[in-house]
């Protein structure tokens, strides 16, 4: 590990605590992962993925440690809600749907089969 990372990885469990304790010194104090960023003065992306685990251990301190759900956590679980609402619509337009095929499949095979075909009308006089 080189004295970069680790200097990196100090700067972030300082902002971490900073961010938890409510003393934001340079970010606005949210509790996300871009937040954390500015206030360890890190670039998002080393955080998200040199420092994985670090962004790891702040969500399970914001959880424990504030009994809050981390934004993206809140965004997941609506984006979740959303979809399954989706799918469910979805179930049952198709479900509308197949009924239809089968009310119209029995429709066809009555006018094919000449049962309950109107009758053919007269010839003109």
């Amino acid at each position: 590990m080189t004295q970069r990372h680790q200097d990196e990885r100090i700067r972030i469990r300082e902002a971490m605590d900073r961010l938890l304790a409510g003393r934001p010194t340079v970010s606005n104090g949210s509790l996300t992962v871009t937040a954390l960023a500015v206030e360890a003065d890190v670039h998002r992306m080393a955080l998200m993925k040199r420092h994985a685990d670090l962004k790891n251990e702040f969500y399970e301190r914001v959880r424990n440690e504030t009994q809050q759900v981390p934004e993206t956590e809140k965004r997941l679980r609506e984006t979740v809600g959303k979809l399954k609402k989706t799918a469910a619509n979805q179930k049952e337009e198709i479900d509308e749907l197949r009924q239809q095929v089968t009310l119209l499949a029995m429709a066809g095979a009555v006018l094919v089969d000449g049962r309950g075909a109107p009758p053919a009308p007269e010839p003109p006089p």
